[in-house]
């Protein structure tokens, strides 16, 4: 069997790190593109596309990367983000927080009115000093309001299924919520495919459905992958 990597990391983490533009056509489909660049010891990271919990563990990565490499200030360019769900608001309230316990600074360079709009309704917009007005912001439409509604309300739908799916893991191969996580993100890596749509996957299973073939070879590399790290495919 194949040996995979636990969790994967993906080309568009790796140049994000490195800081190198991200093209948004070589990207993983459903990831954003970030790229981060260094000015004077500041590290200004620009992220353009979804964030929500499909895009957690490469907004992670870079964040903690850039809180570390930073002399004293991490800028936020959010202004090319379309969505941003509540998982994406915890990793940025965490950078900061990070940031802090080493004497530095996480603020908002640049925002998008769907970012914008989150973190006024959360009262955490004042925790990210040193932003530009958003007078054009707040002047968006009343359809792009509607839009953003609905992702939030796909957001929450898809949230509890995934959790649900990650619990069928561990009971089934007596994993811990850790490695649970990984094998759903391995796997949806792996397979170009959304975390919820995998998770909906084992939760038919669960009523007799069978999975399909490919989820199956996947899930099971995945967890052969963190039960032995040396394994080889046969």
């Amino acid at each position: 069997m194949q040996q995979l990597q636990i969790p994967h990391r993906s080309v568009a983490a790796d140049e994000a790190v490195a800081g190198t533009p991200v093209n948004p056509e070589e990207a993983v489909p459903y990831e954003p593109a970030i790229h981060t660049l260094v000015q004077d010891g500041t590290v200004i990271v620009k992220v353009c596309g979804e964030l929500d919990i499909d895009s957690e563990e490469l907004l992670r990565s870079v964040l903690e990367d850039s809180v570390s490499r930073c002399a004293r200030r991490v800028e936020l360019d959010l202004s090319g983000v379309t969505f941003c769900d509540c998982s994406a608001l915890n990793l940025l309230l965490a950078a900061r927080r990070s940031a802090e316990r080493h004497g530095k600074l996480v603020t908002m360079r640049a925002s998008s009115p769907a970012v914008h709009r989150l973190l006024v309704k959360t009262d955490t917009w004042p925790l990210f000093a040193g932003t530009q007005p958003m007078e054009d912001a707040l002047s968006e439409g009343q359809e792009d309001l509607r839009n953003e509604v609905a992702q939030l309300r796909r957001a929450m739908r898809t949230r509890p299924v995934i959790d649900q799916a990650t619990g069928i893991l561990m009971a089934t191969f007596s994993l811990s919520a850790e490695d649970a996580w990984a094998v759903l993100v391995a796997t949806s890596q792996n397979t170009n495919t959304k975390l919820h749509q995998i998770a909906e996957e084992l939760l038919t299973a669960i009523h007799g459905e069978p999975l399909p073939d490919t989820l199956q070879t996947h899930l099971a590399a995945a967890v052969n992958g963190l039960r032995d790290p040396t394994a080889t495919s046969g």
